[in-house]
């Protein structure tokens, strides 16, 4: 196995730090993380894909909430473990 390039192992890390940011908002500020979620998604002038789904799902926040927390604790434990590796590639340990 050959040792990936510091500049992947960066941008790997960062975008690990951004998914481990917004499971921090999801956690700890769950009120905060639904409105701004909410918010973007009925702002008229954003033009999401699949807009008209997502807000639908955001209908019931008991269970979005309860989703969100497995999907993020199931995510949480893989971008770990993910980072762990490419970091032990990197080292060559």
């Amino acid at each position: 196995m050959t040792q990936p390039p510091f500049g992947f192992v960066l941008v790997f890390l960062l975008f690990s730090l951004l998914f481990l940011s917004n499971s921090y908002k999801l956690w700890f500020k769950t009120d905060e993380y639904y409105k701004d979620l909410y918010n973007s998604l009925t702002n008229e002038k954003t033009p999401y894909p699949f807009k008209n789904f997502f807000l639908k799902r955001l209908e019931n926040r008991k269970r979005w909430e309860v989703e969100q927390k497995i999907f993020s604790f199931i995510g949480i434990a893989a971008v770990i473990a993910a980072d762990v590796i490419v970091v032990m590639a990197w080292i060559k340990i």
